[in-house]
């Protein structure tokens, strides 16, 4: 038994009837008992982010019976969605995530509340939101909001449940508890912006969401019910390809900005400056393709794009995406130079350097990185704004989204 347990910040009721026959499998674990199921039924789990992560993890703690669940989303469903998100089904498409994702859990489970908070979460509602659950399980895929929920889980005494998932390999921990070290003391501070694909760029087995949720899912319950050793100072790290899982040792950092014994940090701060992006949310309040330079070089829209082809006038077209995207969709660009290699490319472009550049990208994010790099270099490039997504959203919806 480990002595780690997070204290109830709601209720305090019994299990009924009805209860004890649904968990019993769980009521005769002698670990776990009546004791254990009477503290999940009476805690509190926030899940910052109803994606990949929060999909099996809500889907498990709700099942486990977990009193009260709270979700915090603000996108829809999209077809995309449903090869990783096991909460939704293809009737579900188009629909508010929270919505979807509450009548699937309250189907689940009747016993468990759930509550929807659909709202990016930022500086300004953090504290008020995360200070009124137990446990934050965060499955977010941006630097920014993981910035911002470690700092306001460190602020509001509440344990951190972190999981992360990129292509083939995923991460766990727990943050901020009393004896533990915080996300800060592990990565005090940001990658560059640009450095580490999105999965929406770099891509993610299916499967690994679920088995990297499930692993969160269990973590709360073990700090919930006080039972097990519980990932803290510790971080799993799981490859998929090869099944091979490492646990690395996390010390706690005591000249830490956050949580150290002479935090510098001591209110919520601008994360998406902090991270040197600017945010445009996705899937869990994330960005696909998000860019310190975004507002700093010149656009052209998709629409002025299709009339100068009509009218024999097109700018030649630069995508700077993977192969593998280009394989998926393509508006018929006239070379492709992934955006990591275009540096040490560029004699590819010397020809077209006196014509006029477009750079587009999946949504706009890395074309702008890569036209703010070539007018630097002397060209006379544009950004096309948002990319493959706004042509097959307003130009030809033949070309595929992904």
């Amino acid at each position: 038994m480990s002595t780690t347990t997070a204290e109830p910040k709601s209720r305090q009721a019994n299990l009924s009837s009805e209860e004890l026959q649904r968990y019993s499998r769980h009521l005769t674990l002698p670990e776990f008992g009546k004791e254990g199921q009477e503290k999940l039924k009476n805690a509190s789990v926030l899940l910052v982010g109803a994606g990949g992560l929060g999909s099996p993890a809500a889907t498990y703690l709700a099942a486990a019976g977990v009193g009260r669940i709270g979700l915090v989303d603000f996108d829809t469903v999209e077809a995309s969605n449903l090869q990783r998100q096991i909460l939704y089904g293809t009737s579900d498409v188009g629909r508010p995530k929270l919505e979807a994702a509450s009548e699937r859990l309250h189907d689940l489970n009747p016993h468990v509340e759930v509550e929807r908070h659909e709202v990016r979460l930022t500086s300004d509602n953090a504290l008020d939101i995360i200070d009124d659950y137990d446990v934050v399980a965060d499955g977010t895929d941006n630097f920014p909001t993981r910035y911002l929920v470690n700092d306001a889980c460190v602020m509001t005494g509440t344990p951190n449940v972190y999981a992360s998932i990129f292509r083939f390999e995923g991460q766990v921990s727990v943050f901020a508890t009393e004896d533990g070290p915080c996300y800060r003391c592990l990565y005090e501070e940001p990658p560059p912006p640009g450095l580490v694909p999105s999965c929406a760029e770099g891509g993610v087995l299916g499967i690994l969401p679920g088995f990297i949720g499930t692993l969160q899912a269990t973590e709360v319950i073990k700090l919930l019910t006080g039972i097990g050793k519980p990932l803290i100072g510790r971080l799993l790290m799981v490859d998929a390809l090869e099944m091979n899982f490492r646990t690395l040792n996390v010390p706690t950092n005591p000249d830490c900005p956050v949580c150290g014994t002479d935090p510098s940090v001591t209110e919520l701060i601008d994360y998406e400056a902090f991270c040197g992006i600017n945010f445009d949310g996705s899937e869990n309040g994330s960005s696909d393709d998000v860019s310190d330079s975004k507002d700093s070089v010149p656009e052209i829209s998709v629409h002025d794009l299709k009339q100068r082809r009509d009218d024999g006038d097109a700018p030649f077209l630069l995508d700077v995406r993977e192969p593998y995207e280009a394989e998926i969709a393509s508006i018929d660009a006239d070379q492709l130079i992934p955006v990591d290699q275009l540096e040490k490319r560029l004699d590819e472009l010397e020809a077209s350097k006196d014509e006029e550049v477009v750079v587009h990208c999946r949504s706009g994010g890395r074309s702008a990185k890569a036209t703010k790099m070539l007018r630097e270099k002397g060209y006379k490039a544009s950004n096309l704004a948002g990319g493959v997504l706004a042509w097959s959203d307003e130009i030809d919806p033949n070309v595929p989204q992904y």
